[in-house]
């Protein structure tokens, strides 16, 4: 579907949504562009307008409108995703479910909470604190729930409590035909029919717009105890960290900076680290159990080669170390403020977690491209941001070159193509290489689900191969 196809459904759905949304409905340029692609440098494609929903019902009708009347709708929470998930290339309508942001339930005694969609996952730990509860979920940005399930996100912690596809019990969505379903209810587990929250977990917006989600929680651990270790290599590093993981000890956040991005947070966060490669772990537990686990891994540390080991229980002393690292991204593009960043992120097994950051970075050096790297290695997922001038032909060819060579690596070694990015527009030309025939099953799925492809289309999959 082009958007010129569909000018005149296009001008009758606008009608509609202007008369039944009043203030709510908005066409002006800077908004529209406000809710296209911002994050990294893939190009602005703004919808043609945006309508601020406030409840499943808003959502609802927004969506029979453009389903009646064939015209894209593109969900949007907070904008933080990196592969162009909140693009329009067709046109549409953004739904911004911000102003859908309140915490409806919380079941202390069940470790779950029911939200809408715009609720952020700091506004939801803020909710939490006074019930000794929280949503580990830390994907960096304050990004919103209902985007962050939309992307499969991870982060920081998912080391320890997963990703949140891990902790999403159950979801309300509305259809590509203005249908509302719920996928779920509170029970912990479920043998009930095609497990359709994890289907819509990880979508993107191309099988239903998320109005509600039932979350898993976790208690607020007695003790929490931060450490950093130096090493030679990034080999080492890695040594130590596949150390750790066949150990058993229960770490909460286990990090890689390579010696470009502990370069980069010194100086954007005032530190003063080895410019080396650098571990960055957390410990969850009892006051005990976080001092051995700490210890412990002193000394595997030790015999991977590190040095400059240091752990504490302090909380100021553990939220700036972690500030630093939630910062990394701001600081790695202030190593030259004059480029954008274009952030990719890849996941190998840990096995192949060294072999596979030392190729990225002898990578980058060889085609002349600066590309600090970071990651969440305690399951192998680690990410690239390459600094470039948009305005460079030259470097812009050098740089989709190094995608298409990080991606197809990650495959080759028996990893993914993205460990929490998503697809979007960014990773969708990649996608097929990675699972071959079984994309003909997603596009069946988005066919039968979505027959006129109006939910966010020109991410994941397209419905016709090309």
């Amino acid at each position: 579907m082009e958007k010129q196809q569909s000018t005149t459904g296009l001008e009758t759905a606008l009608g509609i949504l202007k008369q039944r949304f009043g203030d709510r409905f908005h066409t002006g340029q800077s908004i529209r562009e406000q809710h296209a692609h911002t994050t990294t440098n893939i190009e602005n494609q703004p919808p043609d307008c945006v309508v601020f929903a406030h409840s499943t019902q808003d959502v609802s009708e927004t969506v029979r409108i453009a389903s009646d009347h064939g015209v894209p709708v593109i969900p949007f929470g907070t904008g933080t995703s990196l592969e162009g998930h909140v693009n329009a290339p067709m046109g549409g309508i953004s739904i911004d479910v911000r102003e859908m942001n309140k915490v409806l339930a919380v079941y202390p005694e069940d470790l779950c909470v029911v939200v809408q969609p715009g609720v952020t996952r700091m506004e939801l730990n803020e909710e939490l604190r006074a019930t000794g509860l929280f949503f580990p979920i830390d994907p960096g940005a304050d990004a919103s729930l209902g985007g962050m399930a939309a992307t499969r996100a991870s982060g920081t912690n998912a080391v320890r409590y997963g990703t949140m596809k891990d902790n999403v019990l159950s979801l309300e969505c509305v259809l590509a035909d203005g249908s509302v379903i719920r996928t779920g209810g509170r029970a912990k587990k479920s043998s009930a029919g095609y497990d359709l929250t994890r289907l819509m977990v990880g979508s993107e917006g191309t099988l239903g717009v998320i109005t509600e989600l039932t979350l898993k929680l976790q208690g607020v651990p007695e003790a929490m105890a931060s450490a950093r270790c130096t090493f030679a290599s990034i080999e080492d590093a890695c040594n130590a960290v596949i150390a750790t993981i066949q150990m058993g000890i229960p770490v909460a956040r286990i990090e890689l900076l390579d010696a470009l991005s502990v370069k980069a947070i010194n100086a954007y966060s005032g530190l003063d680290l080895p410019e080396a490669p650098l571990l960055l772990l957390e410990f969850h537990g009892s006051n005990a159990s976080v001092v051995e686990q700490s210890e412990s891994f002193g000394e595997i540390a030790e015999d991977a080669g590190g040095s400059g080991f240091e752990w504490t229980t302090k909380a100021e002393d553990r939220t700036k170390l972690w500030q630093a690292r939630h910062d990394a991204y701001w600081a790695q593009r202030q190593l030259d403020a004059s480029k954008s960043a274009l952030a990719s992120d890849v996941c190998v097994p840990i096995s192949h977690l060294a072999e596979a950051v030392t190729g990225a970075q002898k990578r980058a050096e060889e085609l002349g491209l600066v590309a600090p790297i970071l990651g969440h290695v305690g399951d192998g997922n680690f990410h690239a941001t390459l600094l470039i001038d948009p305005n460079d032909a030259d470097e812009m060819e050098r740089a989709q070159q190094y995608l298409a060579w990080l991606n197809d690596e990650a495959i080759k070694l028996d990893g993914t193509i993205s460990g929490e990015h998503g697809i979007g527009q960014g990773k969708k030309k990649y996608l097929e290489r990675e699972i071959g025939g079984a994309i003909d099953v997603m596009r069946s799925i988005k066919q039968a689900l979505d027959p006129q492809n109006i939910l966010n289309p020109g991410k994941i999959v397209d419905l016709n191969a090309d």
